[in-house]
């Protein structure tokens, strides 16, 4: 049933980027297996992050559920289409019973998508990652996939107009092998090579990014230390404690 209703918001989207003429540009999609369960984990710079990591598991002919804020599946309009592609709602005073229905959907073969930085990143660094995706695959016997984005916070992200204008605007997607995830491990040990991991696409990411700022006007999407003007996250974390 699910699907009935995830295909065509896929292809929806697919139209739209066409429309807007975004250049994707995504490697790595053959790391994410044909079949079974794996958790997707990515960085989170955007409102649309969650589409782009879904578009790079499609080459696999997976969907991927994707835990979001419970408030997402209580609007009119995204609340119906996020329950019918089943994705996963997070009530953060009751996250045990998103955690289960991860640990559910793992276990009958899905792709579960995470975000463990739980929020954007305004800074569009990485922030510190909670270890809810490495106790999930744990439990379930499931590999994690690490997955970076990068160009997606210059179509709509937190503080800043959304821009869907038709603006030929490059996406890079990479998306890295497969880790496991060992019962005997401690969890903080593999959050914390999971994280490791990220950063390292997000820097190739980074690299292989074709555009660079025009002008001191068009820096707001470059973390400060690549010379851009986004805060920094040190100055993050002061404005949210005022």
């Amino acid at each position: 049933m699910a699907e009935l209703v995830y295909r065509p918001v896929v292809g929806l989207a697919q139209t739209l980027f066409k429309a807007w003429d975004l250049k994707i540009d995504c490697k790595g999609s053959e790391n994410i297996p044909r079949s079974g369960g794996a958790v997707l984990v990515s960085n989170h710079i955007s409102y649309l992050d969650f589409i782009f990591d879904g578009l790079a598991a499609l080459p696999q002919k997976r969907l991927v559920r994707f835990m979001a804020k419970e408030s997402v599946f209580r609007h009119r309009i995204s609340g119906p289409l996020m329950r019918g592609m089943k994705h996963i709602p997070v009530d953060r005073k009751q996250g045990e019973t998103a955690y289960a229905h991860a640990l559910e959907s793992l276990r009958s073969g899905e792709i579960v998508g995470v975000f463990p930085e739980a929020t954007i990143s305004q800074s569009f660094t990485l922030k510190s990652f909670k270890s809810g995706a490495a106790r999930m695959a744990q439990e379930a016997g499931v590999p994690l996939i690490p997955v970076a984005l990068w160009g997606t916070q210059r179509l709509w992200t937190k503080g800043h107009p959304r821009n869907f204008k038709r603006s030929h605007t490059p996406i890079t997607i990479r998306v890295g092998e497969a880790m496991e995830a060992s019962r005997d491990k401690y969890a903080g040990a593999i959050t914390r090579q999971l994280r490791e991991r990220v950063q390292e696409l997000l820097e190739a990411a980074q690299r292989a990014y074709p555009v660079r700022p025009k002008d001191a006007s068009d820096t707001w999407w470059m973390p400060a230390h690549l010379g851009g003007t986004a805060p920094t996250p040190e100055q993050v974390r002061e404005a949210e404690a005022r």
